[in-house]
């Protein structure tokens, strides 16, 4: 595949897949910039969602989707050749999902529901379907296929945690970027890059040095209600089926 000079790659996913480390992956490649959820100050000042740290994420990033948008879509950060941009599918709220999101190059990393409900539900015990993410996702990867007549890629937190390297030497070449060794393990702890966040969510992605299944927590495990799990499933298995 032929390389272009630059690339912006919109990795769309829902939270507890793994997100996290992917971002690590790519911010430790030297060719790359990552940012971490750049919608989220937006979604949470549109929804009210209650969050952790809600206030803070709104006070402390840009809320107004229109200045982000053009700072996704403009030069790469840092004089880098990959922009590399981790979002939440649910945080691109319809109102902003415009003509903005065509310059990008998209991909789509899930995770089977089964294993990300009960980590979800942890920390927001109210989450629904639109908050996994999945629903936006499938509508997201629709739009991009109609619209560029081809099929973006899709990666399963399974693949890569049980074969990094194979997955993520195909995910860059769907996106015409050679694969990089520094994609399969990075120094653990925060990053400037990280959203205010960090304390609530990444626990474990801070302790990470690479791509490794998720660390047993502590306790029962929430049981998620079966209509909101099968909703999940079926959704997910929709984007499964385009796994790379």
């Amino acid at each position: 595949m032929q390389e272009v000079s630059q690339i912006r790659l919109a990795m769309w996913s829902g939270p507890r897949t793994i997100s996290t480390a992917m971002m690590r992956s790519w911010g430790n490649r030297p060719d790359t910039y990552v940012c971490d959820e750049p919608l989220y100050a937006h979604y949470l000042q549109v929804t009210g969602a209650a969050h952790p740290g809600a206030d803070e994420v709104i006070r402390c990033h840009e809320p107004d989707w229109r200045k982000i948008a053009a700072w996704l879509t403009g030069p790469v950060p840092e004089g880098k050749r990959i922009f590399y941009q981790k979002h939440m599918a649910h945080h691109l709220l319809p109102q902003i999902a415009g003509e903005w999101l065509s310059p990008l190059t998209h991909g789509f990393l899930i995770r089977d529901p089964a294993e990300m409900l009960p980590s979800l539900l942890r920390i927001l015990p109210g989450a629904a379907l639109a908050d996994t993410g999945l629903p936006q996702q499938v509508a997201i990867f629709d739009r991009v296929r109609r619209e560029t007549g081809t099929t973006p890629p899709v990666v399963d937190a399974a693949d890569v945690l049980r074969d990094p390297r194979g997955t993520l030497g195909r995910l860059c070449a769907a996106v015409g970027v050679p694969f990089m060794k520094e994609m399969l393990a990075w120094p653990p702890g925060r990053r400037p890059t990280d959203g205010i966040w960090a304390r609530y969510w990444y626990v474990s992605a801070e302790e990470s040095t690479g791509f490794r299944p998720p660390a047993a927590h502590p306790g029962p495990a929430p049981d998620p209600d079966p209509a909101l799990l099968h909703d999940c499933e079926e959704l997910y298995r929709q984007l499964y089926e385009a796994r790379i």
